[in-house]
């Protein structure tokens, strides 16, 4: 039986998330992400074990947020610059990520107001694999981003005891006020830099959802360049100046609330909202999208 919690704090109404949580069909939905299947092929594999060396758990991150046929541009002229990660022959992966927050929304409402150091806790099942970790995030109002997780048999719905102990070691909260709050799935490219220690993420396909309703970002696509210290001689950010498309901050977790919760606070979270509405507008007007 699905009931809903309701926030003494707030009133904030946060519905549990269903049990089974559906991924995206890859490849994307639109003809810029069928492209994408392509152009991968052009890159040369990695696997999984040579990544080792560039796990980057403590980095600094640079995000943009732009079209996929913008990212298909870009990609053609970095085909002999990156490796691709490829597991048994795929080359895009399919992610499903549930969130936990408080029912006030404590680290939601702490990203929104700019505070100095940001938490997130996520269950993380990467789909084709089976395998699932429980992650703690902790980013700072400087950019770099710290992030410690431990495997679980699956994907958590409830904080366990060896679970809450490890969350509580990491994060300011009490791991028994936190809950479900939201879903996201996602495909995700990963790129190395046969350079420089730096992983390039590309992500596609987002879906945002709880148990009420779902929300799908159709020709958007987020890109993350991750690396030790900030390079901004990195062959995708001179690419990305190139093409006149600016970083920005860009929070899965607090997209997907401003979208879904309507009720909690998110004026600080507008101008990317604007901005993800007038990519998909774009993207699905180039394509003939509906």
């Amino acid at each position: 039986m699905n009931t809903q919690q309701r926030s003494a704090s707030t009133g904030y109404l946060i519905p549990p998330l269903p049990a089974q949580v559906s991924h995206p069909t890859l490849p994307g939905r639109t003809p810029g992400n069928a492209g994408l299947r392509g152009l991968l092929a052009q890159f040369e594999p990695i696997d999984l074990t040579q990544m080792d060396a560039v796990a980057l758990l403590n980095r600094t991150d640079t995000k943009y947020v732009l079209k996929a046929s913008q990212l298909i541009t870009a990609l053609a002229a970095l085909t002999h610059e990156y490796w691709v990660l490829e597991i048994d022959g795929v080359r895009q992966h399919p992610y499903e990520t549930l969130y936990f927050d408080t029912p006030d929304f404590t680290m939601y409402l702490r990203h929104h107001a700019g505070r100095q150091l940001r938490y997130k806790v996520r269950s993380r099942q990467y789909v084709e694999s089976q395998r699932s970790f429980l992650e703690v995030k902790v980013t700072s109002n400087v950019g770099r981003t710290s992030k410690k997780r431990i495997e679980t048999d699956a994907m958590m719905t409830h904080m366990s005891p060896e679970v809450s102990s490890f969350v509580e070691s990491l994060a300011p909260v009490i791991s028994n006020s936190l809950a479900p709050t939201l879903w996201n799935t996602f495909g995700r490219v990963t790129l190395v830099n046969k350079h420089t220690p730096e992983r390039l993420t590309l992500d596609l396909d987002l879906r945002f959802g709880n148990s009420l309703d779902s929300v799908l970002l159709p020709g958007v696509a987020i890109a993350e360049v991750k690396q030790e210290n900030i390079n901004r001689n990195s062959e995708f950010i001179r690419l990305m100046r190139a093409m006149a498309i600016q970083p920005g901050s860009f929070s899965k977790y607090c997209i997907g609330v401003a979208m879904l919760y309507q009720e909690v606070k998110h004026n600080n979270f507008k101008p990317r909202l604007r901005l993800v509405e007038k990519l998909i507008r774009e993207e699905n007007h180039v394509y003939g999208a509906h």
